[in-house]
């Protein structure tokens, strides 16, 4: 199982297992393989039973694809889980208060910590925001944030998801299935629960609701674009488990200064939207004329104060990786203090001497796009053709403030059941967290995705990548 390069989560360099996977490993090493893959193959038949999918765009063959799903848990400490926790929770409170400086009095401009091309120069920073305080003063209600391990106790943040992160019902539809399939797991093993997110998330949406909503259950929509979206399972998913209302752009409409939304007794005015339709498509008359996905005057409403709208618009310029490069310093700005989860060492391509770095070193580095997701637009540079590095380097010359570049990290590996048994393969972790005036909630684990492929470490589902339940284990 170890593979000297990398860290095991495993497993110890001489084999034996680490300690939390003690109990899993004197489990598995009971049971028999061919009925653990029989259970691998009823998992991704439950999953195609529930239709647990995603899209992948640009593609003209399968669209429509199923998440695979590995039954090999990753397992985190109690210990490590709390240092994890605060790292978290202090990234998070500095990256609100980030957003809402930079939306009024822009002081950490003004200090000469984060330079001004940055913020003016950048698609993600919203004008309409300007002066806009939201209700609670809360601009990211719900965050994902994406960490990789190196080593026993080194954990670093890959990227910041304020905008809109996905992945949430994967992890729950993850745990429901484990549940399901190894219930003598959870007997044996103290795992905290995760189920309580759907009810946590509509907690959190209810105490942001908009000062003018006086009653004591606020009502919730969540905002999708459509059955054709990439994420419309969990759209609906999170809708339904939250007793929410589940509209898309035709539902709604401006009612007496209010976002309202049809219904069969007419249309019944709507305290806290949680939108799944990017800032650009929210509103025709302020964003993109032509969206056919938005509220013609919604931004006017949110303005009056009359609507929460989670996320903030604008809160992607958090997501920005040239930004990100800045976190350390950010934290330090907003909290006092330094930052407990460690950023990737980041080269800026928009800066001359990084750019030149960069393309003497592309054969060894990651190279993303600013604004890109989904690992799409990136270049992984050891696993790379020299066609490849060649025509992206043609791409970092023509636009290079469009790139950062970080060293290829040793990511970690957990293993996963193959054919021959357990195999380790390259993991991150996304956490998600939830944001209102009140408290700030982190569940407990998060998603596991998995590069199936051997020896890759590109995670993302839709470069071929699947997921795994995570366990943190009380104390």
């Amino acid at each position: 199982m170890t593979n000297g390069k990398f860290f095991d989560e495993m497993s110890e360099a001489g084999g034996a297992p680490r300690a939390p996977y003690a109990r899993y490993a004197d489990w598995f090493s009971g049971e028999d393989p061919k009925s653990l893959l029989k259970k691998s193959a009823e998992a991704e038949t439950f999953f195609r039973r529930i239709g647990i999918t995603f899209n992948v765009y640009g593609q003209s063959e399968a669209d429509e694809r199923l998440i695979p799903f590995d039954i090999v848990p990753r397992i985190i400490a109690a210990s490590e889980w709390r240092q994890l926790e605060r790292g978290i929770e202090q990234r998070v409170r500095a990256i609100n208060a980030f957003l809402a400086d930079i939306y009024n009095k822009q002081e950490i401009l003004k200090s000469g910590r984060l330079p001004a091309h940055i913020i003016s120069g950048n698609e993600a920073y919203l004008p309409q925001m300007v002066g806009v305080s939201p209700p609670g003063g809360v601009y990211t209600h719900i965050v994902g944030t994406d960490l990789v391990r190196t080593g026993e106790n080194q954990f670093y943040v890959l990227e910041d998801n304020a905008r809109t992160p996905s992945g949430v019902s994967y992890m729950l539809e993850n745990r429901e299935t484990m549940l399901q399939m190894f219930p003598e797991l959870f007997t044996q093993m103290r795992v905290k629960p995760v189920s309580s997110y759907p009810a946590e998330l509509r907690r959190s949406l209810s105490e942001s609701a908009p000062p003018g909503c006086t009653s004591a259950k606020p009502t919730l929509a969540v905002l999708t674009p459509g059955i054709h979206n990439s994420a419309y399972f969990e759209h609906s998913f999170l809708a339904d488990q939250m007793g929410a209302e589940l509209v898309e752009a035709s539902d709604l409409r401006i009612v007496d200064g209010k976002v309202a939304m049809r219904t069969i007794r007419g249309y019944k005015p709507i305290d806290v939207i949680y939108r799944r339709v990017d800032d650009a498509f929210l509103d025709p008359l302020n964003f993109n004329p032509e969206s056919l996905l938005g509220v013609p005057g919604i931004m006017d409403v949110y303005r009056a104060g009359n609507i929460t709208i989670a996320n903030a618009p604008g809160t992607g310029i958090a997501d920005d990786k040239a930004l990100y490069s800045y976190m350390p310093d950010i934290v330090e700005f907003y909290t006092g203090e330094k930052a407990i989860l460690q950023n990737v060492p980041t080269w800026r391509c928009s800066e001359e001497d990084s750019l030149k770095y960069v393309l003497d070193h592309l054969a060894e580095l990651v190279v993303k796009e600013v604004h890109g997701s989904g690992g799409y637009g990136m270049l992984v540079g050891p696993a790379a053709s020299k066609k490849e590095l060649a025509e992206f380097e043609a791409k970092l010359r023509a636009r290079p403030g469009n790139y950062i570049a970080q060293p290829t990290l040793a990511l970690s590996t957990v293993p996963i059941m193959t054919q021959k048994g357990l195999a380790p393969r390259h993991v991150d972790l996304r956490p998600f967290v939830l944001v209102s005036p009140k408290k700030i909630h982190i569940t407990a684990g998060g998603l596991t995705r998995v590069a199936l492929k051997e020896g890759s470490l590109v995670v993302n589902s839709s470069q071929g990548g699947g997921t795994k339940d995570t366990w943190v284990l009380g104390d």
